[in-house]
C-alpha cells in the first residue's frame, strides 16, 4: 500500500491549509497524525470506511477530515490554525477491520509526511 501526502506549507496564525493523502486503496481506517519537535507523535483526526470520524480534542471544531473514495484520497481541512499546530503531518492507513483509533501503532502504512508551519 502506497501513501503520499500533499499540501503542507507555511501560514500565519488564523489561516487555513488543506492536506491531501492519496493511497492505493483498500483502507478500512485512515488517519492524520502529527509530530512536532520535542513532542511525541499525536493523532489528529481519523476516519473509518463508513465515514465515522474521530478528532483529538486539540483540533475539534477547527479541523475536518474527509475522503473521496473515487480518488482514493483522504483530506484534512485545517482552519483557525495556531502556532502549536506546527508539525510534520502524516497520513496513515490500515486495511484491518479494527476500531477507529488515533493510536499510531494501529496503522501499518504511512506516507513520508508534509510539513505545516504556523507563524504567530
Amino acid at each position: 500500500v502506497q501513501v503520499v501526502e500533499f499540501g503542507g506549507g507555511s501560514v500565519q496564525a488564523g489561516g487555513s491549509l488543506r492536506l491531501s493523502c492519496v493511497h492505493s486503496g483498500g483502507a478500512y481506517n485512515m488517519a492524520w497524525l502529527r509530530h512536532a519537535p520535542g513532542k511525541g507523535r499525536e493523532g489528529v483526526a481519523g476516519m473509518r470506511h463508513d465515514r465515522r470520524t474521530t478528532y483529538a480534542d486539540s483540533v475539534k471544531g477547527r479541523f475536518t477530515i474527509s475522503k473521496d473514495n473515487a480518488k482514493n484520497t483522504l483530506y484534512l481541512q485545517m482552519d483557525s490554525l495556531k502556532p502549536e499546530d506546527t508539525a510534520m503531518y502524516y497520513c496513515a492507513v490500515d486495511e484491518r477491520v479494527l476500531s477507529l483509533t488515533l493510536i499510531d501503532e494501529m496503522y501499518k502504512y504511512w506516507g513520508q509526511g508534509t510539513q505545516v508551519t504556523v507563524s504567530s
